[in-house]
């Protein structure tokens, strides 16, 4: 466990304290304490740098939060109409209802696909990984299968390789083509931005509806003999894989 002093305290910050519980990533926690949802001691703490000490009491939406012991790594092929997120205000299913009664520690997606994109989806209880795999600098690579209403055609296709300005800046993609022996409706696009419905809006900007997007590979992950909704836990090399290589 990773300690800090300061002031002569020894601890850890509050925003990995409540990251390491498994509520969410750090980034997310610091943004948690900000806007006033984490009571230390029964007080609002707003500071993400406080350090916390043994003694302290944490809470989160009234209930106390304790240190994950033992670290969850969880491989989803998530399916349509799904929710990438740990609750869901509309009461939409989320993909938190697909694992709950196989997993008892508090977990969360890493990153986000939208409710009606399928395919690979990490979740765990580990901050640090959580912050490495979403961190722009790692850039870890992810491969999507789209279907199109329409034939992509070569000029366009010519388009996003060299790069797309869209409404928050360049779009730029790793790798685009056809998939083999395939209609050329069926494409697929390799990158590793993590920008909000990235690939929606690529083709959205050249006038092509997105039928089916679906990511098969991520961080060196595939859907291998994992079907559709279904989950299993990540394997010891796969684990070591992501901490040390990704």
């Amino acid at each position: 466990m990773a300690k800090s002093i300061i002031d002569g305290k020894v601890g850890m910050r509050l925003n990995k304290f409540v990251a390491q519980c498994g509520v969410c990533s750090r980034r997310k926690a610091g943004e948690l304490v900000k806007n006033g949802e984490i009571k230390v001691n029964g007080q609002i703490e707003v500071n993400p740098g406080y350090v916390t000490v043994p003694k302290d009491k944490v809470y989160y939406q009234g209930k106390r939060l304790h240190l994950e012991i033992k670290k969850v790594y969880i491989l989803m092929n998530k399916p349509k109409n799904v929710v990438t997120t740990v609750s869901d205000e509309k009461g939409r299913k989320t993909v938190m209802d697909i694992v709950e009664k196989k997993v008892k520690q508090r977990v969360y997606p890493v990153g986000r696909l939208d409710r009606n994109t399928t395919g690979l989806l990490l979740i765990t209880n580990d901050g640090d990984l959580t912050k490495k795999l979403s961190h722009p600098s790692h850039k870890v690579k992810k491969i999507y299968n789209v279907e199109l209403d329409r034939k992509l055609s070569e000029k366009d296709l010519k388009k996003i390789a060299k790069g797309l300005d869209l409404a928050d800046g360049k779009a730029y993609v790793d790798k685009v083509g056809y998939l083999p022996e395939k209609p050329k409706n069926l494409v697929s696009i390799e990158l590793h931005s993590g920008r909000n419905r990235i690939i929606r809006r690529i083709f959205e900007a050249l006038d092509y509806e997105v039928v089916r997007l679906d990511r098969i590979y991520y961080a060196g992950l595939t859907k291998k003999d994992l079907p559709r909704g279904w989950f299993r836990d990540l394997r010891k090399q796969e684990i070591i894989m992501l901490k040390h290589f990704v």
